[in-house]
């Protein structure tokens, strides 16, 4: 034996753990599901290769794709940027308070640690457009009071807020980073006479972007995994929230608060079809990759400074 082949063996040894992760959890169950999106399989049968018919279908004649694919576009794009903006801006905050610091970290963190679904219910009972405190105080400041979870218009902007109200894993993440960057940067640059502005756009920004990047990639993630917080605040608002065995069409109202994670668990777990579910998952994940690449292409939307 070589002392090439040695290497080579040692190499695969050591990587042996990795191989064997990513083929049983990654590199299979997308095959399987390439696979059972061109078949129809309802789970009890032997799946029936069937070409395109899913594709076409949920493409196609599916009413509910297109809505499901342009909320979840909304929720990327809207949802993420403003957890981020908001994260770093309490971040900025909290790292600038000289007194109760520690007070104002707990505050803004805690949050983060209720539970998606009792956060989503506690929302939906504060935004309730008849009962609901938020409505109240605006209805007696004289301003319009939105129907909320109630209103197709109002229902992804709530969810947003419900979003941005949790924003406390973020503003960890961006004080570790903002307390990293060198003193001596901000003193320069108070020197050459830079405003605060200037200061966050030329020193704070450019020296975070890898932790904004992060950021942004994450959230996308998890914007295009958004099942729960929708799922039940369509569910309180609509009223049916009962008892087991009650199915409920998801998107409440008017499919504005459905995604495509939605369609994924109503078209296996409610309809059988897993060959259209495998269809909604695999546009789900060619989504994920198409964001993640465009943002790691340049090093974010900060460009690759640093």
């Amino acid at each position: 034996m070589t002392t090439r082949t040695r290497g080579a063996l040692r190499t695969a040894a050591f990587l042996s753990p990795w191989l064997v992760g990513f083929g049983l959890f990654f590199a299979y169950p997308l095959a399987a599901t390439a696979y059972f999106s061109l078949t129809h399989y309802d789970g009890f049968r032997q799946p029936v290769f069937n070409g395109l018919e899913n594709w076409s279908y949920v493409l196609t004649d599916y009413p509910a794709f297109w809505p499901a694919m342009g909320n979840t576009l909304w929720l990327v794009v809207v949802m993420v940027s403003c957890r981020v903006v908001f994260g770093l801006g309490v971040g900025l905050l909290v790292t600038r308070i000289k007194r109760g610091a520690g007070v104002f970290r707990t505050l803004f963190y805690l949050p983060y640690l209720a539970p998606p679904v009792a956060a989503t219910l506690a929302f939906v009972f504060l935004l309730n457009p008849g009962t609901g405190p938020v409505n109240s105080l605006l209805e007696g400041a004289g301003l319009p009071a939105p129907g909320w979870f109630n209103d197709p218009d109002w229902s992804k902007p709530a969810l947003t807020a419900l979003a941005v109200w949790g924003v406390g894993d973020l503003m960890v993440i961006f004080m570790a980073a903002l307390l990293d960057v060198p003193r001596e940067r901000y003193e320069a640059a108070e020197l050459d006479g830079a405003s605060a502005w200037q200061r966050l756009r030329y020193v704070t920004l450019p020296a975070i972007s890898p932790v904004v990047l992060f950021a942004v990639v994450t959230g996308v993630i998890q914007a295009m995994q958004y099942y729960t917080q929708p799922l039940v605040a369509g569910k309180v608002a609509s009223g049916a929230i009962g008892g087991s065995g009650r199915q409920f069409r998801p998107g409440y109202p008017e499919d504005s608060t459905l995604t495509l994670p939605q369609l994924v668990h109503d078209l296996g777990f409610q309809r059988f079809d897993y060959g259209s579910a495998c269809v909604v998952a695999l546009v789900l994940f060619a989504l994920s990759m198409v964001f993640a690449a465009l943002l790691m292409r340049r090093g974010g939307p900060l460009g690759a400074g640093g």
